[in-house]
């Protein structure tokens, strides 16, 4: 009985022995596997994290893509098919009837013409139709250059100077755009310049050099206020209108740069830059304004057989240089505004003035912003 007691004790603590190490060598191993998951755990935070801010980059960097193309994509200038208008006597539906029956030719250039039309409503306008694509160019369908185009057009709409024909209305059409402007029943200084040639029409030397400082004024305006900058690129008479008291306004200024390759127009008042290296400035139309001018002070047409057969070098510019430099510079006015000796002395001013302008090198050619007070200082204006 004590024998079977004593084995049946033994029994029980072998195996609560063997329990209580089990158990320790359980709760040992679980002691020992609990920094290794603290250390995956923390791996798996730090992961998840970079992952997070890797995936919220990439879609703030998405989002701010399709945000901005959408954003460009509204503030796209539409293609315009329809008649553009700046001005309230216009009306759109009587401006696209009498586009549709051209009117009197008032003038025309390599790349495009003006129109003499009367609305509906009896205003008349001078229209400009400027042939902005050639015939089966590419660029005829090229909707970024249209848009340009209308860009540059809004722009010149916005222009307000005394001094320069005002964009009343624009019509868009697949290959040319309509410009629309007030008509001025005196003309271009080209046509008044005839008709002075001609002896229709008198112009003393006071009319002539408020029409010069009025040019001078309308290219200050381009060349200083407006923001970028403005060039002319075809300044001459045809291109310098006249109201009913003779004050000058610039047309056509800044058209040249609507054109697909940035047409320079060249003529006999453009400088020589334009025609060696296709360069333009606003130096450039300083030669062109000293031309304008050398023809108020010498009444004679550039293009005249004379200047090719004269000794001085076959242009107004030259024999007027070589007249300035010989002291003979009087030789040079027109002889029908000599008169008092003071408005003589002005003229001669005036043609050292044209001299300048119309130098070979642009750097040695004055501003807009110098010439303005040179030629007002001349007279009261």
């Amino acid at each position: 009985m004590g024998s079977k007691t004593s084995s049946t004790m033994l029994l029980l603590l072998m195996i609560f022995w063997f329990q209580y190490t089990t158990v320790q060598c359980q709760e040992k191993m679980n002691s020992n596997s609990k920094p290794t998951e603290f250390k995956n755990g923390v791996k798996k935070i730090i992961l998840s994290i970079a992952l997070g801010v890797v995936t919220g980059l990439i879609g703030a960097i998405l989002f701010a893509c399709f945000v901005r193309c959408f954003v460009g994509y509204m503030n796209q200038t539409p293609i315009i098919k329809g008649p553009v208008i700046f001005s309230p006597k216009i009306d759109p539906k009587t401006l696209q009837a009498a586009l549709a029956n051209e009117n009197r030719l008032l003038g025309s250039s390599p790349d495009g013409k003006y129109y003499r039309t009367v609305l509906d409503n009896g205003l008349t306008v001078a229209v400009r139709r400027v042939e902005a694509f050639e015939s089966g160019s590419p660029e005829k369908q090229n909707k970024p250059v249209k848009r340009r185009i209308q860009q540059e057009l809004e722009v010149l709409a916005s222009l307000r100077h005394r001094n320069l024909m005002s964009l009343r209305a624009y019509v868009p059409e697949s290959s040319r755009f309509y410009l629309v402007y007030d008509y001025l029943q005196t003309g271009s200084l080209e046509d008044a310049m005839d008709r002075i040639r001609e002896n229709q029409l008198q112009l003393g030397w006071e009319v002539r050099l408020r029409i010069a400082v009025g040019v001078i004024k309308g290219l200050q305006y381009l060349h200083f206020t407006c923001n970028p900058q403005i060039l002319h690129y075809n300044l001459k008479p045809t291109n310098v209108m006249l109201d009913a008291e003779f004050t000058p306004r610039l047309a056509d200024f800044g058209l040249a740069k609507l054109m697909p390759g940035s047409l320079i127009a060249t003529s006999a008042y453009s400088a020589p830059e334009c025609f060696q290296n296709r360069s333009y400035t606003d130096k450039s139309d300083i030669f062109s304004f000293g031309m304008i001018l050398a023809v108020l002070l010498t009444g004679r047409d550039p293009t005249a057989p004379f200047f090719a057969e004269a000794a001085s070098g076959g242009s107004l510019g030259r024999w007027l240089r070589h007249l300035q430099h010989a002291g003979e510079a009087r030789e040079a006015l027109d002889r029908s505004i000599l008169g008092e000796e003071v408005e003589e002395d002005e003229m001669l001013m005036a043609v050292r003035i044209a001299v300048v302008c119309l130098s070979d090198s642009p750097a040695d050619r004055p501003s807009s912003d110098e010439l303005v007070p040179m030629l007002t200082q001349l007279h009261s204006f």
